[in-house]
């Protein structure tokens, strides 16, 4: 195996030459991480402001759940669902207390739980609802970020995401995102469920209408349909609640998450639900060689606990207050709008800003890093164990960049 000492574009080259080009990252080549911060091939040190997309609100290679992988790893890593294992009857008990659902089943990325809600959702519309087989309907938002499947990309409004790749999954309906009243409107006696992310993280932090999510949860007990919370991005403390529903006091019926819930160690992701949902599942109908491995429990069971003991939740709902308000008093000219919820926090430019992009590689370059979406959105989502003094050395460079020319 090849080792180098090189620099940053060495890697670049590599990348470039021998990786598919399905991304467009910050050209910094990252090496190590430590809580809130990682560095680069060449010795540099940044803030991390984005957290994987919330992969990791715990911060980068916690120590604890660190100990709990390398303890497992000893052990053992994988017996496939084949053979039960000790770890994952622990991780169904704990993720249920955690969350207040009965019921959960273990994936491993964000797509796949979103993947599982939906089959699941088909399922209960057929056994329980008796809508006539194969004629469910499910209704999601425009602007809608639930993976990259064939299946999610099929009710994406995103061209980029979409225009090479049909044909595509029949069965969704697609109305605006905060608009209640378009999805009473859409409801007919075949939909199964209503699928959205409390807050839009990949459409850029954005934030629907008060009183939204309570009123899906309303048209769903009227209609016998299905609520469904995509939560992987916004769960597990990210906006200052355990979950981003938690704000308006409803109970979906089924939640997707993930990211948070592998610690930033491995990808773990979970559809939890009552009894009387996930119950429906039977043996062979749905799963996954990895979903559910010892490893993955593991280090999902510690990473739990990290967000409960070091109060992470409580942590964002604290510092992403004072950020956002700090963030909103910065006298920039390039400024439209900032908003967001706990620590997952956007700043949208101005359209003759010149674009997200290059305020990014100028953030980078004061030793902050943060990622552009939709081409005029900064998103801030640092580590949930991030502290003031470290808001405010970030703050200071953020005001810098944002009142550059």
């Amino acid at each position: 195996m090849e080792t180098s000492t090189a620099t940053n574009s060495y890697y670049i080259e590599l990348e470039e030459k021998y990786g598919a080009h399905n991304y467009h990252p910050l050209d910094v080549v990252l090496d190590r991480g430590e809580g809130v911060w990682v560095y680069d091939v060449e010795g540099n040190r940044y803030l991390d402001c984005l957290s994987a997309y919330s992969a990791l609100n715990q911060g980068h290679v916690h120590p604890a759940i660190l100990k709990a992988m390398t303890e497992q790893a000893q052990k053992m890593t994988l017996t496939s669902r084949a053979f039960r294992n000790d770890q994952l009857p622990l991780w169904y008990k704990e993720l249920s207390e955690l969350t207040g659902y009965e019921m959960s089943l273990p994936m491993n990325s964000g797509a796949e739980a979103v993947e599982t809600a939906l089959k699941l959702a088909r399922k209960w519309a057929y056994l329980v609802k008796k809508v006539p087989r194969h004629q469910a309907e499910i209704i999601v938002v425009e602007g809608n970020f639930h993976g990259r499947t064939v299946t999610i990309v099929s009710f994406s409004t995103e061209p980029l995401y979409r225009d090479d790749f049909g044909p595509f999954t029949p069965g969704f309906k697609v109305v605006p995102y905060g608009d209640a009243e378009a999805i009473e409107k859409a409801v007919t006696p075949n939909t199964a469920a209503i699928l959205v992310e409390p807050i839009q993280g990949e459409a850029g932090v954005v934030i629907p209408p008060a009183g939204y999510l309570r009123k899906i949860r309303e048209i769903c007990d009227r209609n016998n349909v299905l609520f469904i919370a995509d939560e992987i991005q916004t769960g597990l403390g990210r906006t200052g609640k355990m979950f981003a529903f938690e704000h308006e006091g409803v109970r979906p019926d089924m939640v997707c998450i993930g990211k948070a819930l592998g610690g930033g160690f491995y990808p773990v992701s979970a559809v939890v639900a009552d009894r009387p949902v996930m119950g429906l599942f039977t043996p062979g109908e749905h799963g996954s060689t990895f979903g559910g491995n010892p490893l993955a429990a593991a280090v999902s069971r510690a990473a739990m606990i990290v967000l409960v003991d070091e109060k992470l939740v409580e942590r964002s709902a604290e510092l992403g207050k004072y950020f956002l308000e700090q963030l909103a008093e910065i006298p920039s000219k390039h400024v439209k709008e900032v908003r967001g919820r706990g620590l997952l926090i956007a700043v949208e430019l101005k359209p003759e800003a010149g674009g997200a992009r290059r305020f990014c590689e100028a953030l980078e370059k004061e030793g902050v890093l943060a990622k552009e979406t939709h081409e005029t959105v900064i998103r801030f989502a640092p580590p949930l164990i991030i502290d003031k003094e470290t808001i405010d050395w970030a703050l200071e460079r953020i005001r810098k960049v944002l009142t550059m020319e």
